[in-house]
């Protein structure tokens, strides 16, 4: 009879050589950051898994912040970003790395802002989102807006969905709305991830939110947004993406440190290709190259 401990100490040692197998058979890359991105970098993945015998890619969200912060921390491969890293960011990777962050725009998105269905508003401009949103901003009530009897909406009252800090989606939105210099207003519902932004305007006749164009469904409405008071609104588009006209668009960005080699390279240059754009198409966001 093989004694207690032993047979134990084999079996740690069986499944410790199995595991090793399993990995040595397919690397797997950590991918993390933008929940903007999430539902794209998932579907990557997915269909990168049925070409690959080499790498797989496992996907978690959190914002572009935390993703950033975990491939300076060496604890992803790749992290996926709404916005452009920071120059203190790229500092800090070199000091603490000896390498560059690099980059690559992998999509292009418009950031959205939706209403409940049933809510009246049809357009805005870009100064009525800071004045609803932006520190100062005298917008309170719907009816300041020229908006009156939004139906389920007692009092008036503009409930402001937003997101956390972390969130790439909120610094793009703070800049391209109040300026380098502005700030949110207090008081706005800050949400984990853009899915939780909608499904909260969903419920609320009386809110109002922002998040990718990808994440539109039936329940919500996007606003037609122009760059200024009395000039022609644009609602976001493939169409009004690419040629410019949406006044709130951005890059998508996918992040390595040092510039990616091997397996890691032939997944993000996938990503890039023909077929790795056709499905950005196909799940709501705007290719940065046409697919073929």
């Amino acid at each position: 009879m093989i004694p207690r401990m032993t047979a134990l100490l084999v079996l740690v040692l069986v499944f410790g050589v199995a595991c090793t197998r399993k990995k040595r058979d397919r690397l797997v890359f950590q991918n993390k950051g933008s929940d903007t991105m999430v539902n794209l970098a998932q579907g990557w993945a997915e269909a990168y898994r049925e070409l690959s015998k080499d790498a797989a890619v496992a996907v978690t969200g959190g914002g572009s912040g935390t993703g950033i912060a975990a491939l300076l921390n060496g604890t992803v491969d790749i992290a996926n970003s709404s916005r452009a890293i920071k120059p203190e960011e790229a500092k800090k990777a070199k000091e603490a790395t000896g390498k560059d962050v690099v980059g690559s725009v992998v999509a292009l998105d418009a950031l959205a802002v939706f209403v409940h269905k049933d809510n009246p508003l049809k357009e805005a401009s870009l100064e009525d989102l800071k004045c609803i949103y932006g520190e100062g901003g005298k917008c309170e009530k719907w009816e300041s807006l020229g908006v009156k009897g939004v139906a389920g909406c007692s009092g008036g009252e503009i409930i402001r969905v937003s997101r956390q800090s972390n969130s790439g989606t909120y610094q793009y939105f703070r800049e391209a709305i109040m300026g380098d210099k502005g700030d949110f207003k207090l008081g706005s519902r800050d949400m984990n991830g853009s899915k939780d932004v909608v499904d909260l305007v969903e419920k609320t006749p009386c809110a109002i939110g922002y998040t990718g164009m990808g994440y539109l469904n039936p329940n919500v409405r996007a606003v037609c947004i122009s760059k200024s008071k009395g000039v022609r609104c644009v609602l976001p588009s493939v169409e009004t993406v690419l040629d410019k006209t949406y006044p709130i668009a951005r890059e998508l960005y996918m992040y390595t440190l040092g510039e990616p080699a091997g397996a890691l390279k032939a997944y993000l240059d996938w990503i890039k290709g023909s077929v790795g754009q056709k499905l950005v198409s196909e799940m709501g966001y705007v290719p940065f190259r046409k697919a073929k």
